[in-house]
């Protein structure tokens, strides 16, 4: 898997703004991301609007394999006479930092994974328990959507709806329905048989904002 200290997306438009500038003449230059949030990602539309298809969003999704994995991204006009020299130059470009803690190769496979199969919500003591490193277990699940099957990507949500990790799921969506919420002893005896602990191991998931402990829990597993 190849890597780069730099992404540059050359667009119709020379970087983020608060709002679509063309739609709304208050909208503010953002000149820098330190990290993608949900805030932030707000300000490209909802992922079904005019605005952000194949726009602000998808970028926004490219910044996030790209920052995760160590890369640092410019967005700048690319209209332009000279593009890269005018970022060079310190013309107008929005710069997206990359993480400080940088999670490589197979997790920023799971990042890349742009369109889950599924989605997963969780309580907030299973929220507490994948920050602090550990995987996600059936007990924390609240609530699974999606048809997805063994070993495709899904995404993990906090209480809120907010996207906190992305990982590998360990079950076929039906299965994964009927254990959530269960302890570990009781699955065997719903499933009829013995099955994984984690409805998504640790080694399988990346955590949407990389952290120190998370990236040092992957690395000692």
């Amino acid at each position: 898997m190849m890597g780069a200290d730099l992404l540059v997306l050359l667009s119709d438009i020379d970087g983020l703004y608060t709002a679509p500038p063309a739609l709304d003449p208050t909208a503010r230059f953002i000149p820098r991301v330190e990290r993608i949030t949900p805030e932030i990602e707000a300000m490209a539309g909802a992922a079904a609007s005019e605005f952000s298809r194949g726009g602000m969003r998808t970028k926004l999704d490219a910044g996030k394999i790209a920052t995760i994995a160590g890369t640092t991204m410019v967005i700048t006009a690319g209209d332009r006479l000279n593009p890269l020299a005018a970022i060079d130059a310190g013309e107008r470009a929005t710069w997206f930092d990359a993480a400080s803690v940088p999670v490589r190769g197979y997790k920023t496979w799971i990042a890349g994974n742009l369109e889950p199969a599924g989605r997963v919500t969780v309580d907030a003591g299973a929220v507490r328990a994948l920050k602090s490193g550990k995987s996600l277990l059936p007990a924390g699940v609240t609530l699974v959507s999606g048809s997805f099957a063994r070993g495709d990507t899904v995404a993990i949500l906090d209480p809120a709806g907010h996207e906190i990790a992305r990982g590998l799921v360990a079950y076929d969506a039906p299965d994964a329905v009927r254990i959530a919420g269960l302890k570990t002893a009781e699955i065997e005896a719903v499933l009829g048989y013995e099955a994984r602990s984690a409805m998504v191991h640790r080694d399988d998931m990346v955590m949407a904002r990389a952290s120190e402990v998370e990236v040092d829990h992957a690395e000692r597993a």
